[in-house]
């Protein structure tokens, strides 16, 4: 699928079937073909195994004969690199799952033939259109069973929930597996985000095709290609969570020490409001900002350094300006400033505050005074 949306969005397959053959890897071809899933045109991309590659006794590939067909490539390093990323979770997943050494894990020789090319084809295909940053949504997985060597497992298959732990993902109506092991590994190693579709310029779109003609539902992977209309003095949005909590019976004293911890415990920022709560009483709006990875540490934190007995939080988009710090000599010494510009290319610093409250004591020279003489150009 995810080679017939790059196909289907104006990519020429020979330029991936060129790009291939830096893997050495022989016994395959790929057909595509024009279909509709549930009346949405798309391209569906095929991997054939030749009869003759399969025939015989030919040896399982385990994760170092996947290393070294990757290693002896002739392509990119840092495509190499992102490919083994994609195995080497390939390979833990099935190991955790089967309480084995992921080296010991193994894939038959028909499914690692389509393995490497799937995964190589769109990594090739990426690096083709020039892509510099993957996004995606949260991943739909299906429900009910799929039959597998193993038997018959639940949908997601237990690979497919290792590899995707910590990626937001959902469970639709469709009783039919939606998301496979490497497809899986293809997000979680490319995504940098999930969620919403990231502010951009819409090119080019394109529909890869499932396998089966589901009911009711375009079984279909879609891909936008795009341009970044953010500036480029800006990093790349990021997803972060707003926790709150209104406390209006806690001894004020402990606020500098709490949001010290929060601090710690990988805040980003924490900033206190006063509010007017029920029956007139004075409190404070506590606002902690953090990434989905310290959620649940900050969440915790609350309930055990403050009185709060509930907190709530929600999901928001965040942008920031790229920034450096530079140390600028003044007659009174070094001080580290932050530099940064804005979406026009202005540039605008902001020097470290503690710097300045030192040299401003140790010298007993007003505060501002010092400030003044920070200015990196």
């Amino acid at each position: 699928m995810c080679l017939g949306a790059l196909v289907d969005s104006g990519l020429p397959l020979k330029e991936i079937q060129k790009g291939l053959k830096g893997l050495r890897v022989k016994g395959y071809r790929l057909e595509t073909k024009k279909v509709k899933r549930a009346g949405i045109a798309a391209t569906k991309v095929d991997v054939v195994i030749r009869q003759s590659a399969i025939s015989g006794q030919r040896p399982a590939k385990r994760w170092k004969d996947i290393k070294k067909i990757i290693r002896d490539s002739s392509l990119p390093d840092e495509m190499k690199r992102r490919g083994l990323g994609i195995f080497k979770r390939l390979f833990e997943a099935e190991g955790r799952v089967h309480g084995e050494e992921f080296t010991r894990t193994h894939l038959h020789e028909l499914g690692a033939v389509d393995c490497i090319v799937d995964i190589f084809g769109t990594l090739i295909g990426l690096n083709i259109l020039g892509v510099e940053r993957v996004y995606s949504s949260a991943l739909n997985l299906g429900k009910g069973s799929v039959v597998t060597e193993h038997g018959r497992l639940p949908v997601p298959t237990p690979a497919t929930a290792e590899i995707l732990k910590g990626v937001p993902v959902y469970s639709s109506d469709v009783p039919f597996e939606l998301t496979t092991p490497t497809g899986a590994a293809i997000v979680r190693e490319l995504a940098q985000n999930y969620g919403r579709i990231p502010m951009m310029k819409i090119q080019h779109t394109g529909y890869g095709a499932g396998q089966k003609n589901l009911p009711g539902l375009p079984n279909t992977l879609r891909i936008f290609l795009g341009e970044d209309i953010v500036s480029k003095h800006t990093e790349p949005h990021q997803r972060v969570s707003i926790i709150e909590t209104n406390i209006d019976d806690m001894n004020p004293q402990c606020y500098e020490y709490v949001m010290g911890r929060l601090f710690s415990a990988g805040a980003l920022d924490v900033y206190l409001t006063q509010v007017i709560m029920k029956k007139g009483r004075p409190g404070v709006l506590l606002t902690v900002l953090c990434g989905e990875d310290r959620k649940e540490d900050i969440i915790d934190l609350l309930f055990k350094e403050t009185s709060t007995i509930g907190v709530r939080f929600h999901e928001v988009a965040r942008l920031v300006l790229k920034r450096e710090i530079r140390r600028v000599n003044t007659e009174y010494g070094t001080i580290r400033v932050k530099v940064s510009k804005r979406p026009d290319g202005t540039p605008k610093f902001s020097p470290e505050y503690e710097d300045c409250k030192r040299i401003a004591k140790q010298h007993k020279i007003p505060l501002i005074e010092v400030m003044k003489r920070a200015k990196p150009f």
